[in-house]
């Protein structure tokens, strides 16, 4: 598709979602939508990791995690205004990314998810267990928010930094440092042999990507008003895993696409009661199975096939 029509096509996704508090009825879905368009957050800085560099992370609720109790301790105890500790949440991951990052990114493949996985049990455990400072397993609540909880103003503030957080994941995917990343998932080694040093550019994946889950955590806590260290487990890191897979791994739309299913799937599938979960998990691993290329994977390829058919039926 010409770059001309793909800036058409999000300029019109973008006008399409911002009516979308005029359009729901049902409130509950506006509540959906802003929590798909923070998993949009979550989900780009995954596809940044695992998509671009083809390092599979299972750490990102727990950066997460990390955002939204650095953002809302730093409220509780330090008096910062709201946009101070959102500001400051994603900043923190970085720290923690940088600290963790280099040693994890000496390992690749299977050693490298289940070293992150690791990663983020500890995070849940220290969040357990520092009662403290987090208050536990019953977790913080009372969370302030910005503009008095206003759902529409939260929609929209969600809406843009879900929109920056694209753009400058675009940015980064057309960049020099893109192609580097795009390298790295291709052949590690060769990249290494012609000079450039690729676990600088790892960390950078690493750390962005955190940034982002940290961002989202912060948004996450001030938005629901409540958190607890059960929401930011291993479980949710996989949902990001999952967003970005469906959606399709190494695309930009893929990541927006995938966060919007992970998020409005289960509730779709209400009317299946009991079996709602299994239904959603079966769907999951058939698209995994049958679709390993995203649904943005599949319309290019439709795409390409409807071209050439237009090309053969000119001549």
């Amino acid at each position: 598709m010409k770059p001309r029509l793909v800036n058409l096509a999000w300029l019109l996704a973008f006008a399409a979602l911002a009516t979308l508090p005029q359009v729901l009825t049902v409130k509950y879905y506006l509540h959906l939508s802003i929590l798909a368009l923070i998993w949009v957050i979550v989900a780009q800085g995954q596809n940044l990791i695992q998509g671009f560099t083809g390092y599979v992370s299972i750490v990102q609720a727990g950066f997460m995690g990390i955002g939204a109790y650095g953002s809302t301790l730093i409220g509780i105890h330090y008096g910062w205004p709201i946009w101070a500790t959102i500001t400051a949440a994603p900043l923190i991951t970085a720290l923690f990314a940088l600290l963790t990052g280099y040693p994890s990114l000496r390992v690749k493949g299977h050693y490298f998810a289940i070293v992150t996985m690791a990663f983020n049990l500890i995070i849940v455990i220290v969040l357990v267990n520092f009662r403290e400072l987090t208050r536990g397993e019953a977790g913080i609540s009372n969370i302030p928010k910005p503009w008095d909880g206003g759902r529409d103003a939260y929609f929209y503030l969600a809406l843009i930094l879900a929109a920056g957080t694209t753009l400058l994941a675009a940015l980064i995917a057309r960049s020099r440092v893109g192609e580097i990343l795009r390298a790295i998932r291709q052949n590690e080694d060769l990249v290494g042999a012609i000079g450039i040093a690729a676990w600088k550019y790892k960390l950078f994946a690493f750390v962005i990507s955190a940034m982002y889950a940290g961002l989202a955590g912060a948004l996450y806590a001030h938005f629901q008003g409540f958190i607890n260290p059960e929401i930011f487990g291993v479980a949710q890191s996989l949902d990001a895993i999952l967003a970005v897979i469906l959606g399709g791994s190494g695309t930009i739309a893929g990541p927006v696409i995938g966060a919007f299913l992970v998020v409005f799937l289960p509730e779709l599938l209400r009317f299946a009661d009991s079996f709602r979960l299994i239904l959603y998990g079966l769907i999951l691993v058939l698209a995994t199975i049958f679709m390993p290329i995203g649904i943005v994977g599949v319309a290019k390829t439709l795409l390409a096939k409807v071209h050439r058919l237009g090309v053969r039926h000119d001549r």
